[in-house]
């Protein structure tokens, strides 16, 4: 990379990281880490996607767009993904960064209303970077129950945490549970869960 180059790309990444402490600081609750996710988590969660099953990939809590780049990468056409976020300034950036991708402005917790006249929409995945951990279990299990009625049976659910556990506890619905990665290169370091639906 060429030293203009490397200066801009650090510029950017600088600039992505003022954004997501100015989050933070506004609203600690919904945004889960000072520091937005490193490229490496990025790439790993967006390898579960699967661009050439047809369906559209839903994206929840992208933040400054470190993991929405990524799923673009694995070939997803901008058209065909839908990123959930709820802060305004986020969704005013991701607007920006990325003008094909349907970003929708609403409660991750709430998707029928967020999602609205698409609510009834069928996804080939998820890929979530809500901070699970700042909400109530109960609430967290609501959360993936109702992403996985949007996806068909056996799909994935990705969700990026920074405690040791799940931040869904097993047995507790329809689901299972699978640890995927563990991240040390992310500031804090990062694990990865997988959730789905059997097929009956």
């Amino acid at each position: 990379m060429t030293r203009p180059g490397l200066r801009k790309a650090l510029a950017e990444k600088f600039d992505d990281e003022l954004k997501f402490f100015k989050g933070w600081i506004d609203k600690p609750k919904t945004v889960g880490s000072i520091v937005p996710t490193s490229s490496i988590t990025a790439r790993k969660m967006a390898s579960i996607v699967n661009p050439k099953s047809g369906l559209p990939v839903l994206e929840v809590g992208p933040g400054t767009g470190v993991i929405t780049r990524a799923i673009l990468a694995q070939g997803v056409r901008p058209e065909n993904l839908y990123a959930v976020e709820y802060s305004t300034d986020f969704v005013r950036h991701l607007r920006q960064l990325y003008p094909g991708v349907n970003v929708i402005e609403g409660d991750a917790f709430n998707l029928n209303a967020t999602l609205g006249d698409k609510s009834g929409m069928i996804f080939d995945s998820v890929v979530s970077g809500v901070p699970l951990l700042n909400f109530p279990v109960a609430q967290r299990i609501a959360y993936i129950e109702s992403l996985l009625d949007r996806i068909p049976a056996g799909r994935p659910i990705v969700q990026l945490t920074y405690g040791p556990m799940s931040p869904i506890p097993a047995g507790r619905g329809d689901y299972t549970v699978k640890h995927f990665d563990f991240i040390f290169r992310n500031i804090p370091p990062t694990q990865l869960w997988i959730y789905r639906r059997e097929a009956h």
